[in-house]
């Protein structure tokens, strides 16, 4: 248990340095060995003396106000007056930035604090990613104070420094452990850090200096969006404690599913069934186009089941650039299922005018095979 070196003086813990001074003299006096001889009078002496040391040294004082004993073994002389490492809690503020650069404490953090960034997500269809677009959106977040603009304050009234910490933000302790006394600091649970506290605070934000507001926005979505993209609104975010600067809005996209086409980057995909008739003759097929509209796209005779026709150009453009991707068309040529009579003879008749057309079993290794095992055979290949 740490001495009592106030009751040793019989002083009180407020006492300023003169009242120790003084009361120290006048022990003194009874107490010295050449004015009394007596022995406990010698051993009150040396614990007088010794709480005169301690409460006269503004560094070893503060350890006695804090619940420490600064000169017991591990936690006192040279150690805590700045000529070495007396104790754990020394080491840590060396090494963490207990202490600042002249010694003292570290220094409050201030009410004001700059605000946290927010992320709100929007959903966009294609043609809007495609063209971009001017989304108006509802933000929930904190706003200054329109009645203290940030101070937190009531009228005219100021912060007044915090009584708990003194100022310092943060208040510390001395806790004895089997490697002798840790000195630990934690931020001030009055003022929270901030060194200060607000005894008249405004009536509507409570002293926080912002309140929370749901307010409309205009965000500008550039044309080339992706999904799961963020586009930044410079201080749209939360406005920070004690009005401070407010941080970033991130609005993170949603694409949408599209109806016909599929997108890959900057090209999309569609699929476009052909009649067996129209593949083998040739024939134009018009595709509502994101971008530009209906455009035609010429299929040539002789198609074959899997091809893929490319529009270049057509497809998404690139985000903060003028190109644009490919639109890509996978064909599926379509073999009718229900043929009357007349189509049956007629395809018959086509039939036999093209005898040295007949169905075969084709290798794996056939260079005409460009479906699943031309596919199969580059993947093993590492192609």
């Amino acid at each position: 248990m740490a001495r009592d070196y106030y009751g040793l003086l019989g002083v009180a813990k407020n006492a300023t340095d003169q009242e120790i001074k003084r009361a120290y003299r006048k022990l003194a006096r009874e107490l010295h060995p050449d004015v009394n001889p007596d022995e406990a009078a010698q051993a009150q002496f040396k614990e007088v003396s010794t709480a005169y040391e301690v409460l006269s040294d503004p560094e070893k004082r503060r350890i006695v106000d804090l619940g420490g004993d600064p000169m017991e073994s591990g936690g006192g002389g040279a150690g805590f007056s700045g000529a070495g490492f007396g104790g754990l809690g020394d080491v840590f503020e060396a090494f963490f930035g207990g202490m600042s650069g002249t010694g003292g404490q570290r220094k409050p953090r201030g009410r004001v604090q700059p605000g946290a960034d927010s992320l709100l997500r929007t959903r966009l269809s294609l043609a809007e990613c495609a063209v971009g677009v001017t989304k108006h959106l509802t933000v929930d977040t904190a706003i200054l104070c329109d009645i203290c603009h940030g101070s937190g304050t009531n009228g005219k009234s100021k912060p007044v420094r915090c009584e708990t910490c003194g100022g310092a933000g943060e208040v510390q302790s001395v806790q004895r452990s089997f490697l002798g006394q840790v000195l630990t600091s934690r931020p001030c649970p009055t003022c929270r850090g901030a060194g200060e506290t607000i005894p008249d605070p405004c009536h509507k934000c409570g002293g926080d200096g912002r309140v929370r507001a749901r307010r409309e926005i205009a965000a500008p979505i550039p044309a080339g969006v992706a999904n799961g993209m963020r586009v930044r609104l410079a201080a749209q975010g939360e406005v920070g404690p004690g009005g401070g600067h407010a941080g970033d809005l991130y609005v993170e996209i949603v694409e949408q599913p599209h109806d016909v086409f599929v997108r890959d980057g900057d090209d999309l995909h569609c699929t476009i069934r052909v009649p067996m008739v129209d593949a083998a003759l040739g024939t134009t097929v018009v595709i509502d186009t994101i971008l530009d509209g209906p455009t035609e796209l010429t299929i040539s005779a002789g198609t074959q089941p899997g091809e893929v026709s490319v529009l270049r150009g057509h497809g998404m453009p690139r985000l903060r650039s003028g190109a644009r991707g490919d639109l890509l068309a996978h064909l599926d040529i379509v073999v009718p299922t229900k043929l009357d009579a007349k189509q049956t003879d007629l395809l018959r008749k086509y039939k036999g005018m093209r005898e040295r057309d007949r169905a075969e079993v084709m290798s794996a290794q056939s260079e005409h095979n460009s479906g699943l095992f031309a596919r199969l055979r580059a993947s093993f290949s590492g192609r």
